[in-house]
């Protein structure tokens, strides 16, 4: 395949001179980022200087110990960020929610979003440039499928994947964080069952989270993640109201947002924790019963268009096939 390739490059100039700009301009592009890398850094000693600030400061208390604070979008990053903070403050919620909670998440997904636009495109019409001048060797299946593409039919299919290259993770990332949604919301009734019963037998709440999130690993390993990051930041030095609303901003979940209100309330007010959860876990469960019920009851309106479309026909079948067969019939002895 090699030989081919180079045997091809040496009769065809113009790949030779179109390989050659495309190495120029991307070599151009690596060397623009690396100077506009090597220029945006400051120097330590003023970064420190700058950072012993009042705005700095708070937000560095803002963001605790083991918050990362996301900066604003310099040098070539401007072009791919988002510069509105209030974008960038939701698409970080979202991946978040998704599970994505490394500090570089928001740079990746975007980086992967431009990517994907380009390089699935791209690979297309490498395929029909490589079906029409057979430079790397492919079935003729396929050699005739793309040789055989109108220019309308090409534009079409290059829109179509550069849509997709880039929307398609949008989509793929709100699949992802309504699983991860749902799935916390089906384990966490049970879980606050376990920290309600840890509370009940002397265990602090803190020690109860633990406790709860290292028995469910293996049966919700999602929300088990979550509370061990809550009890982590509490550890760290993080107040135990911001953990508990960071842990529902990243769950997304209505039950946990008002099980972070109930806690932060019992403890502002110093009534009973364990008085205050078998009261959340008694509405919870009443809760999930009406959600049980309500699916119940939907259950027969979804299921009548089915019922229609696969019993109508057969029905019509009975009850029209005697007459039609018999009218044939007559039809028939009277010719």
């Amino acid at each position: 395949m090699f030989e081919a390739f180079m045997t091809r490059l040496a009769e065809d100039p113009a790949l030779f001179q179109t390989l050659v700009v495309l190495g120029v301009g991307l070599g151009v592009m690596l060397f623009v980022y690396g100077l506009f890398g090597s220029v945006g850094q400051k120097d330590p000693v003023a970064r420190r200087m700058a950072g012993a600030g009042g705005k700095a400061r708070a937000s560095r208390r803002d963001a605790d110990i083991l918050r990362f604070v996301q900066n604003d979008p310099t040098g070539l990053m401007r072009a791919i960020v988002p510069v509105d903070e209030k974008e960038r403050t939701q698409m970080q919620r979202q991946l978040a929610q998704a599970g994505f909670n490394s500090p570089h998440a928001l740079r990746n997904y975007y980086l992967f979003r431009i990517v994907m636009g380009v390089l699935l495109p791209g690979l297309y019409i490498f395929m029909i440039y490589n079906s029409r001048s057979l430079l790397v060797p492919m079935p003729d299946a396929v050699i005739d499928n793309f040789s055989q593409l109108s220019q309308t039919k090409i534009t079409a299919g290059i829109a179509a994947l550069v849509w997709s290259g880039f929307y398609g993770p949008n989509y793929w990332l709100r699949g992802r964080v309504e699983k991860r949604r749902r799935q916390i919301e089906e384990a966490f009734p049970n879980a606050l069952d376990l920290i309600q019963i840890s509370v009940e037998s002397g265990l602090s709440f803190d020690a109860a989270m633990t406790r709860v999130a290292n028995e469910i690993v293996a049966t919700a390993p999602i929300l088990a993640e979550e509370f061990l990051i809550t009890q982590r930041e509490i550890q760290a030095g993080r107040t135990r109201d911001r953990a508990l609303m960071d842990l529902a901003d990243r769950s997304g979940v209505p039950e946990v947002f008002s099980f972070a209100s109930v806690v932060m309330q019992s403890i502002q007010f110093g009534t009973s924790i364990s008085d205050a959860l078998t009261t959340y876990a008694a509405e919870m469960r009443h809760t999930r019963e009406m959600r049980a019920q309500e699916k119940a009851n939907k259950l027969p309106v979804k299921m009548s268009a089915v019922l229609a479309s696969l019993m109508l026909p057969a029905l019509v079948l009975l009850v029209l096939g005697p007459v039609i067969i018999r009218y044939l019939r007559n039809v028939a002895g009277a010719g």
